[in-house]
């Protein structure tokens, strides 16, 4: 450790090796405690900054993946369900939550007469966006206290691991 403190994971780690001797690599517990503790931390804090919008981490997701799907911002529930891996019954509760707060509106499926697409509002689209920011902020303060070479080099570490756990 390169003149770092130790943190709770060290001690975590300094635990097992004391009580369990016979367990020579250690490395993984320490890499993924920390990345648990890191986006454990960092989404709390990502929380708070969209709860002070009005909007819960749920919301947010609904919202954000209408605005990433471009204009019209609108798809159908099964589109949203399948991005957001939730089920239709928990997709309809969020969907009433937004549409009741006038976020979102629901419009008829031109090839689905029986079917109602969710489609952003214009307040929806200003808080969705107002939202991002926020977030983007609280995670950019975070990655402030790395440098910008290591910051992108974790970046690019993360996707590989991520690739890697996924197959």
């Amino acid at each position: 450790m390169f003149g770092m403190t130790e943190d709770a994971v060290d001690a975590i780690i300094d635990q097992w090796r004391d009580q369990r001797p016979d367990l020579d690599d250690l490395l993984p517990m320490e890499v993924f405690g920390r990345v648990y503790r890191v986006a454990a931390a960092i989404g709390d804090r990502v929380e708070r900054a969209y709860q002070r919008l009005g909007i819960g981490r749920g919301e947010f997701d609904v919202l954000a993946t209408l605005r990433r799907a471009g204009e019209p911002f609108n798809l159908s529930p099964k589109q949203l369900s399948d991005t957001l891996m939730l089920t239709t019954g928990g997709m309809t509760g969020r969907l009433d939550k937004l549409a009741k707060a006038g976020l979102i509106t629901r419009t008829p499926d031109p090839g689905d007469r029986r079917s109602l697409r969710a489609q952003l509002t214009p307040a929806g689209r200003e808080l969705i966006d107002e939202a991002v920011a926020a977030g983007l902020a609280v995670q950019r303060e975070a990655l402030a206290r790395l440098d910008p070479a290591d910051a992108r080099r974790l970046g690019d570490l993360l996707r590989e691991l991520a690739a890697a756990v996924s197959r």
